[in-house]
C-alpha cells in the first residue's frame, strides 16, 4: 500500500469499494501547517466513466487496484458488444457499445496498439494508442496548392467520426488522428 505521495498518474487504485485511474495530481503546501503537503487527485471511475475530486493527506494510504492491461484486436460486432481478441492467448473480450461509444470512433480492424483494461478478470475499458491511421471516406474535393496552415474543412472517417482536415485531404486518403484532442495530425506513411 503506497502513501499519497507515492501514487502516480494513470495508476488504480482502489477507494470508497470502487476501481479508479488517476488522471492528474496536484500537490500543494497548505501555509500555517506542520509538516505535510496535501495531493488532489483527479480519478475516473474504469467502470462508470465517473470523475471525482478527493485529496489527501502525504501520508494517507491508498490501495493499489487489481487492474491488468491486454493487448488486443478488434474482431467483429456481436449485437450490441464489440469482441475483441486478446493478441497472446485469443481470449475474447465484449464490451458494450455505449461503454466505449467514444473510442468505438477511432478504430477498425486494421488498428494496432489497442489495449483492454481488466478489473478482476472483467473487461471494462478501452485504451487507445495516442495516433491511429484511418481513411478518409467523404470530404469535399481537395485544393491543389492549398499549404498545410490554410482552412480546414470537416472529414468523415472510415469509422463514422467526424473531424477537421487541412484543405489540400481528399477523399480515400490516410490520415493519423490524435485521439485524444480528436484532430488531424498529419498524412499516413505510404
Amino acid at each position: 500500500m503506497p502513501k499519497a505521495s507515492e501514487i502516480k498518474r494513470n495508476t488504480a487504485v482502489d477507494y470508497d469499494g470502487k476501481t479508479y485511474i488517476v488522471r492528474d495530481i496536484e500537490r500543494s503546501v497548505p501555509q500555517g501547517r506542520a509538516g505535510g503537503s496535501l495531493y488532489r487527485m483527479r480519478m475516473y471511475d474504469v467502470v462508470t466513466g465517473r470523475k471525482i475530486d478527493e485529496t489527501f493527506k502525504d501520508s494517507e494510504m491508498l490501495n493499489l487496484a487489481d487492474l491488468i492491461r491486454r493487448p488486443a484486436m478488434f474482431s467483429y460486432m456481436d449485437g450490441d458488444d464489440f469482441v475483441f481478441m486478446d493478441q497472446e492467448d485469443y481470449t475474447p473480450y465484449n464490451l458494450n457499445k455505449e461503454a466505449i461509444a467514444d473510442e468505438a470512433l477511432f478504430f477498425n480492424e486494421e488498428t494496432a496498439g489497442i489495449q483492454v483494461v481488466l478489473v478482476n478478470d472483467a473487461p471494462v475499458a478501452l485504451e487507445l494508442p495516442q495516433v491511429v491511421e484511418l481513411t478518409v471516406t467523404e470530404t469535399d474535393p481537395s485544393i491543389k496548392g492549398a499549404s498545410a496552415t490554410s482552412r480546414t474543412k470537416p472529414a468523415l472517417l472510415s469509422t463514422g467520426a467526424t473531424i477537421q482536415v487541412p484543405e489540400y485531404i481528399g477523399t480515400n486518403d490516410r490520415i493519423r488522428v490524435n485521439v485524444e484532442e480528436r484532430k488531424f495530425s498529419g498524412r499516413a506513411e505510404k
